[in-house]
């Protein structure tokens, strides 16, 4: 199967190095890999460099934007930078962070899981994070999302949803929108991958009110985004979740911001939501 990787990255010298080398060490090479240096002021594009001297099937993508980590509008704006240089012989299309390990058989682990089942329409592994000298699974999501760290398609999923949303809720919308259209997905329980900075540590105080905005594109309606965000306001012991979550939601509508999906995409996305709320609170 043919690999394609895109690769958004903000100052990321730190850790880029790792995440190639365990790219380029794949038993199951990847076909295409693009790294978008998106306005760094470190030497990420200097580690990149002494990578595509090495490798043809890497290139470099370096592109001026704001220096404010927003999250989903930046990094998809980056991917897309990315994506537009490849041609369409992909069969899956990865959007991978710029501070991962992945182990040498994670692609080759992929394909076959592609192979066997033609119902899967993403896969992934799952990430895990340093703590107390020990590597443990990153715990921010459930077991059933595959992060956005992490996210790979098959080129049909990746047409029928659309591809992805320029905008925060992206890498959950477009597991809705995969159901929707009728996608399986997978996680690999095997796969493990180190992640190396923890998730959202970049984040500017201007995306505070983007996870409201998000779920008001997303249809998800004031009622579930009100129990949504109590819900994470206790989970993550911050009344401020709370009042973002209801405040973002409010200024979307108050703005009338377009929604990203239809009615009938809205429709299955609440149903979607609720049931997978119950199922965390046992219902």
């Amino acid at each position: 199967m043919n690999f394609y990787i895109v690769i958004p990255a903000h100052n990321e010298a730190s850790f880029i190095t790792k995440t190639l080398e365990s790219l380029v060490s794949q038993t199951l090479q990847p076909k295409h890999i693009v790294v978008v240096n998106d306005n760094s002021t470190d030497n990420t594009q200097t580690v990149v460099e002494q990578f595509v001297k090495k490798h043809d099937y890497i290139a470099l993508v370096n592109i001026k934007s704001s220096n404010t980590h927003l999250p989903g509008s930046k990094i998809i704006n980056a991917f897309y930078k990315g994506f537009e240089t490849l041609n369409s012989n992909y069969d899956v299309i990865c959007k991978f962070d710029a501070d991962l390990i992945f182990p040498n058989q994670y692609l080759e682990t992929l394909a076959k899981h592609y192979q066997s089942n033609k119902a899967i329409g993403m896969a992934s592994g799952y990430c895990y994070v340093e703590h107390k000298e020990k590597w443990i699974r990153e715990q921010i999501t459930g077991k059933l999302h595959i992060r956005g760290a992490l996210k790979s398609y098959t080129k049909q999923c990746f047409l029928d949803i659309g591809g992805l949303k320029k905008d925060m809720g992206w890498d959950s919308i477009d597991e809705i929108l995969a159901k929707f259209y009728k996608w399986e997905m997978l996680l690999d329980n095997t796969l493990k991958v180190k992640h190396l900075k923890p998730t959202g540590a970049n984040y500017s105080k201007q995306a505070k009110f983007s996870q409201g905005e998000a779920m008001y594109k997303m249809r998800y309606g004031f009622v579930l985004t009100f129990i949504l965000g109590t819900y994470f306001t206790f989970k993550r012991a911050n009344l401020s979740v709370f009042k973002n979550y209801v405040l973002g939601y409010l200024k979307a509508k108050k703005n009338k911001l377009e929604p990203f999906i239809t009615k009938g995409q809205g429709r299955f996305a609440r149903q979607q939501r609720w049931i997978g709320f119950k199922n965390k609170l046992g219902l």
